[in-house]
């Protein structure tokens, strides 16, 4: 067992791109703490392994290139492996708390 500290608490970005910490990581999955402050820009891009948000804080809008959706406190949102997907509108702070499965990269690695 493992307690996971700090994940998906807020923490105001160090700089300009938005801050993105990864708290575990072992071959089948890995946890970390996405944060967009209120305002920014999400410029991510597709991930090679599927991907689950949960929001901690905040409130923002998650767009795909089916669907379209507003987000807050508790929502859980799943994206598979290559979907596009980012995060506008964000209104207040966001704070996700992120798995990954496989681990974070660890497909990108294979090809």
């Amino acid at each position: 067992m493992k307690i996971i500290e700090g994940a998906g608490r807020w923490t105001p970005p160090t700089g300009p791109a938005n801050d993105w910490v990864e708290q575990l990581r072992t071959s089948d999955l890995s946890v970390g703490t996405y944060c967009i402050p209120a305002g920014g820009v999400d410029d991510q891009s597709p991930h090679t392994e599927d991907e689950v948000y949960v929001v901690t804080a905040g409130r923002a809008r998650i767009v795909t290139p089916e669907a379209t959706a507003e987000v807050g406190p508790g929502s859980v949102i799943f994206v598979p492996a290559g979907e596009e997907h980012r995060f506008d509108e964000v209104t207040e702070d966001l704070a996700l708390l992120v798995v990954f499965g496989p681990a974070y990269g660890s497909r990108a690695l294979e090809r």
